[in-house]
């Protein structure tokens, strides 16, 4: 039998920090090229490279290694970075749904029912936004050209409302969301006119109403909030969830009028109505902060809180709110 040689097969190393060091300091001392990959071990054409690629880009004489190796680092973390949605149809389904106000977790719970046999998750399609098409973050709810983390504001000062019924003492059922009629309420304000928005939100089923009133006002809050509400059945308006704002000090009255009960938010507890805060967050894609609500008409609130409303919802299986309702009602 013949005997195999072992033939150790060349492999190509990186060029690590330290070697980089040495290439600036004997580049320094007036060493070639050549010089210095004999210095190093290393092949000529490995030396020019590096110096030609990571290099200063206005003079090739000029050689520093720290910038050498963040360039470096930087090249291969880019070259590491995956194409995202590489399918055109999934592009240009993304692209489309995007155009009309969905977000990527829509998108992607959406993509599955629309386009039979494909699929994508919501993480892909933020990455290929930020990484391959930055165009289009004009799209997403903040609009925000980097992601961002979440803030904590600094609390405002409280308002005492009298006969007030705290959230602790709302029943477990309602926390739970497993029946239909329980609300939250809230208001959007603008600096620039003393129009408001209200906002009243459902939290099982998602439903969204908005009306606009001249003044922040506890009588305007109450007024609004029972014309909304009036329109539904009995069952499907139990409960209404407010903040310690000033415009919700009538709350008995709407509670009287509508046959509720009225539960507060503890403060700077606003995640504890956060169904109506994030339906907010979904109305400042329309009307921006800085907006004059006093120049915007009824029908363009009407208009917004029908997209709303029949926008698809990861937690009602990708159907939209006025889906659920008209099933329930």
């Amino acid at each position: 039998m013949k005997k195999v040689k072992n033939v150790q097969e060349k492999v190509y190393k990186h060029l690590q920090s330290h070697e980089r060091d040495e290439i600036a300091y004997l580049m320094a001392e007036g060493y070639s090229k050549k010089g210095i990959a004999k210095m190093l071990n290393r092949h000529p054409a490995t030396v020019s490279r590096e110096i030609r690629r990571n290099g200063s880009q206005i003079r090739e004489t000029i050689y520093r290694s720290n910038r050498a190796q963040l360039r470096s680092d930087e090249r291969k973390k880019i070259s590491h970075q995956k194409i995202r949605l590489k399918n055109e149809l999934i592009r240009d389904y993304v692209e489309h749904k995007l155009s009309l106000d969905m977000t990527p977790e829509q998108i992607a719970g959406r993509l599955k029912i629309d386009l039979k046999g494909y699929s994508t998750n919501h993480e892909s399609i933020y990455l290929f936004i930020y990484n391959e098409r930055p165009d289009l973050t004009k799209y997403l709810v903040r609009g925000k050209r980097k992601r961002q983390k979440r803030s904590i504001k600094p609390g405002k000062r409280i308002v005492k409302i009298t006969n007030r019924t705290m959230i602790d003492k709302r029943p477990k059922i309602i926390n739970e969301k497993k029946t239909y009629g329980h609300w939250e309420a809230d208001t959007v304000i603008s600096r620039q006119s003393k129009s408001t928005l209200v906002v009243v939100r459902e939290r099982k089923m998602h439903i969204m109403l908005v009306r606009k009133i001249s003044r922040k006002t506890a009588e305007n809050m109450r007024k609004a909030v029972i014309q909304m509400l009036r329109r539904f059945p009995e069952n499907f308006v139990k409960s209404i969830t407010f903040d310690n704002g000033l415009e919700n000090a009538e709350h008995e009255r709407i509670a009287n009028a509508l046959g509720v009960k009225i539960y507060f938010c503890n403060p700077y507890h606003s995640w504890e109505k956060g169904g109506v805060e994030n339906g907010i967050g979904l109305i400042r894609r329309y009307f921006p902060k800085k907006t004059d609500f006093s120049l915007i008409s009824d029908k363009e609130i009407i208009n917004v809180e029908e997209r709303l409303n029949n926008r698809p919802r990861k937690t009602l299986g990708f159907r939209t709110p006025l889906e659920v309702y008209e099933n329930c009602a």
